[in-house]
């Protein structure tokens, strides 16, 4: 159990951390259209990426010991609902983005379910602890 939820959050884990590394390196300049970028968008949609790529980083901190890590998981869970829910409100006012984002929500408001897992594996790590 432990090794599967160590693998499902790596895998995971590439996602955010492939779309926060463009984010930090193009910018806006691929969301933009044929329109220039907006300096001041570009300059938060930069920031926003880096702290995404933290995220991961921080994700990739607690996978090896997956079951002593339940505090650190959740705020990272809370962090990626937050955004989901920025990202729910900013289709709700403006209709949906691209394709991956719209994916993106299902990923950040669906992302409790790997709470439940770590909490059974952090369970069955001080069973056999015992």
């Amino acid at each position: 159990m432990k090794i599967g939820l160590q693998i499902a959050l790596g895998v995971f884990s590439i996602i955010p951390f492939y779309f926060a590394a463009i984010g930090v390196v193009d910018g806006t300049v691929n969301l933009s259209g044929s329109s220039e970028p907006v300096p001041a968008i570009d300059n938060q949609y930069r920031y926003v990426s880096g702290t995404y790529v933290l995220v991961t980083l921080l994700l990739w901190y607690v996978i090896p010991s997956i079951e002593r890590h339940a505090g650190l998981l959740r705020l990272i869970v809370a962090a990626l609902v937050i955004g989901g829910i920025g990202r729910f409100l900013s289709v709700s006012a403006l209709g949906p983005g691209l394709d991956y984002q719209m994916s993106g929500i299902f990923i950040e408001l669906g992302s409790p379910v790997f709470l439940l897992w770590q909490y059974l594996v952090s369970r069955a790590a001080k069973r056999s602890a015992s």
